[in-house]
């Protein structure tokens, strides 16, 4: 089992898929002690890339928090932050959006569920923007009140949630996504400023303009011509989106 390093505060991540979530915990200096997947070959990429995170291939509703504990070599209380986002086909405003009528998007409450149990110090669940707007916030709202009710010790979680930007932190992309984020410390958690803006920006707010992809890729050499099998793959694209929403 892994050791604790308690320089860095300990993570664990769910739904952990190629590991963009738990690269960004690593590189803010948590130590992501356990990445819970149930893809394989997301589970090889984890590895490969965050050789220091135990990788479990698991369903995550056939894994225990007792589990969990054993593998991270963490106890209940014990964790500073879980975080995950759980599939977002359900909700995406590309996909069919059958929401809470669709299994995957029940996964949200065995986040919830979890967490709950494992009584993270903070959490941070992340989806798609359309879960805001999903049957009006349904989701939204349920997924706050059951974050926020009591825990069995009487200590309730702060919930909060913002929708953010990553071209507004720098990335050559237009990604929005809900943030949802709840501590029981008692430090108020803030949600970060934006440290870009389009070009017509407000002045005052000295913001660097948005990062185009042009930008990001401008040093890369001249791509070499596309394969036979990639041109073919790109005329299913569309279909594939109009079927799976993705």
């Amino acid at each position: 089992m892994t050791q604790v390093n308690k320089e860095k505060p300990t993570a664990i991540s769910f739904f952990s898929g190629a590991g963009g979530m738990d690269a960004g915990f690593f590189a803010a200096g948590f130590d992501v002690k356990l990445a819970i997947e149930i893809d394989p070959s997301c589970c090889d990429t984890l590895r490969n890339n965050l050789p220091q995170t135990m990788v479990a291939n698991r369903d995550i509703n056939e894994i225990s928090a007792a589990e969990i504990c054993e593998l991270s070599s963490l106890k209940v209380g014990q964790i500073d932050c879980i975080f995950g986002g759980p599939p977002c086909q359900s909700f995406s405003l590309a996909g069919r959006r059958e929401g809470l009528n669709d299994e995957r998007g029940m996964l949200v409450f065995k986040f919830i569920e979890l967490v709950r149990e494992l009584k993270p110090k903070t959490f941070v669940l992340e989806n798609v923007k359309g879960m805001v707007s999903w049957q009006a916030g349904t989701v939204l709202r349920k997924v706050e009140q059951m974050f926020a009710e009591p825990l069995d010790s009487g200590e309730k979680y702060s919930v909060q949630h913002l929708v953010l930007n990553s071209a507004d932190y720098g990335v050559p992309q237009n990604r929005e996504r809900v943030f949802i984020v709840g501590s029981r410390l008692e430090t108020a958690y803030r949600f970060p400023e934006p440290t870009h803006g389009a070009r017509n920006v407000d002045h005052e707010r000295k913001l660097e303009p948005h990062v185009t992809v042009g930008q990001a890729l401008e040093d890369l050499p001249k791509a070499d011509a596309p394969s036979k099998t990639a041109l073919r793959v790109s005329k299913t694209i569309k279909g594939r989106i109009e079927k799976h929403g993705y």
